[in-house]
């Protein structure tokens, strides 16, 4: 499916008790979400039948709005149900993108902090095709990931996601589909736009969680999936320089969940064994659990 830049794939969202068809207006101008950025989301996916860690998707949105200073409004088992209502409304044959979303319509103080009391929701489902496993390449990064200390890197919060979006379109003008963004102290955190593992000898590796990224609950899985197959997976500071030197590369993340890297910088890599090992235990997984 190829879409015109600015076209909406088919998308249903539920907001304010219903289902509207489409992207319903829901922000104004003195909306808190829009002018201060006070907004979380999540990503879970619906394809070939199976939505994999759905539940966990929904338990993490309310965590990421806790941190943010939100109430959340829907419990989680609710935010399942409502996803299995609303995947109804698709033929089934095009992958959907899953997106519960909080946000706070008004300010406390000064207007500054949110308001808890205004915390609204909604749920977005939309066709979204998963990128083919076939790879994608890979540079360093200009920008850096943030601490606790300067935003809320505990959060799937909307706020963070310019850094990443900039990085991504640095990367992208070079030539390169993503990049690897690094921590203030100069290791590697993850992509753009999902977390990321190394193989070297037979051993994978991946970015201990330092604060500066979000853990993601596919790469958790991943990670259980890979132990139980016998390749732990050690989480340690990595460096660039252990990247470029690595065997192989591949990320994991909601979008496409476990893709290799075929490229990084000026060296091609080959998808490897571990990442097609990955690959292939997750979709195990996730079909076993339909």
């Amino acid at each position: 499916m190829t879409l015109a830049v600015g076209a909406l794939s088919k998308t249903w969202t539920y907001v304010d008790g219903d289902w509207y068809e489409g992207n319903p207006a829901i922000l104004g101008p003195r909306s808190h979400a829009m002018w201060l950025g006070t907004s979380v989301f999540d990503g879970a996916r619906w394809f070939e039948g199976v939505a994999p860690d759905l539940d966990r998707h929904a338990e993490r949105v309310n965590a990421s709005a806790r941190a943010l200073g939100l109430e959340p409004t829907q419990a989680a088992e609710a935010i399942v149900g409502l996803t299995w209502d609303g995947l109804k409304k698709f033929d089934g044959k095009t992958a959907v993108y899953v997106r519960p979303m909080y946000w706070a319509e008004h300010g406390g103080y000064m207007g500054v902090p949110a308001d808890p009391e205004s915390t609204r929701f909604c749920l977005c489902l939309y066709e979204s095709p998963m990128i083919a496993s076939s790879g994608f390449s890979l540079t360093v990064s200009p920008f850096r990931r943030p601490t606790l200390e300067t935003m809320p890197t505990n959060a799937k919060a909307g706020c963070l996601y310019p850094n990443n979006g900039r990085a991504i379109l640095e990367a992208r003008n070079r030539g390169f589909d993503n990049c690897l963004v690094m921590d203030m102290l100069g290791n590697v955190a993850e992509t753009g736009s999902s977390n990321i593992f190394l193989v070297k000898d037979g051993q994978a590796f991946t970015p201990a969680p330092n604060g500066t990224f979000l853990s993601g609950i596919t790469r958790a899985r991943t990670m259980a999936l890979l132990a139980a197959n016998g390749t732990p997976v050690v989480e340690k500071a990595l460096t660039v320089r252990d990247f470029l030197d690595a065997d192989e590369i591949f990320s994991t993340g909601n979008h496409s969940k476990v893709v290799p890297v075929t490229r990084i910088e000026d060296r091609h890599l080959q998808p490897g064994p571990v990442a097609k090992t990955a690959r292939d235990l997750y979709w195990d997984f996730a079909h076993a659990k339909s």
